[in-house]
C-alpha cells in the first residue's frame, strides 16, 4: 500500500531473514534429511517471502489476502519444524530461540499489513474477507 515493490515490505524483509537463517541453520542436519526435513522447512520457509511478493503484485484485495493467508500458513507450518529440529537435536536452544524470533517478527509484521489492508476498505466489504485471513491477536505468539 503505498510502497514501490515488495521488497519495501517489513513483513516481507523479516520473512526473507527468516529464510536466510533457516538456511544457514538447516546446512548441519543430517544428510540422511536432504530429502526429508531439510527440504521441506527450506521449501516452506521459502513460500513466507515468495507469497507474499506474490500477493503485493495482485490488483484484487481477496485475491491480495489469499496469498498473505498462503505466507501465514507456510509461518506456522515453519514453526512446527523449528519444533521439530529442536526436538531431534539438529538444532540448539539458541538456533531454535533466534528462529522463533524472527518467525514471530514475520508474523506481526505480515498480520498488521493484512490488517491495515483490511481497514482501508469500505466498512461493508469486510463480512466477505473475514473468512479469507485469520487475523490474530499483533503480538502473535
Amino acid at each position: 500500500m503505498g510502497t514501490g515493490s515488495f521488497r519495501d515490505l517489513l513483513c516481507w524483509r523479516s520473512a526473507h531473514e527468516f529464510v536466510l537463517k533457516t538456511y544457514k541453520d538447516t546446512e548441519c542436519f543430517p544428510k540422511s534429511e536432504i530429502y526429508g526435513l531439510t527440504s521441506q522447512f527450506r521449501r516452506a520457509a521459502v513460500s513466507i517471502p515468495a507469497n507474499i511478493a506474490e500477493g503485493y503484485k495482485k490488483t484484487g484485495v481477496k485475491d491480495k489476502l489469499r496469498f498473505f493467508n498462503i505466507a501465514q500458513g507456510s509461518l506456522e507450518e515453519c514453526r512446527y519444524y523449528v519444533i521439530l529440529s529442536q526436538s531431534l537435536n539438529y538444532i540448539n536452544i539458541a538456533q531454535c530461540n533466534a528462529l522463533d524470533k524472527l518467525l514471530n517478527d514475520a508474523s506481526r509484521l505480515l498480520n498488521a499489513y493484512c490488517t491495515k489492508i483490511h481497514q482501508s476498505l469500505p466498512q461493508n466489504s469486510l463480512t466477505s474477507l473475514t473468512s479469507l485471513t485469520p487475523l490474530t491477536s499483533l503480538t502473535s505468539k
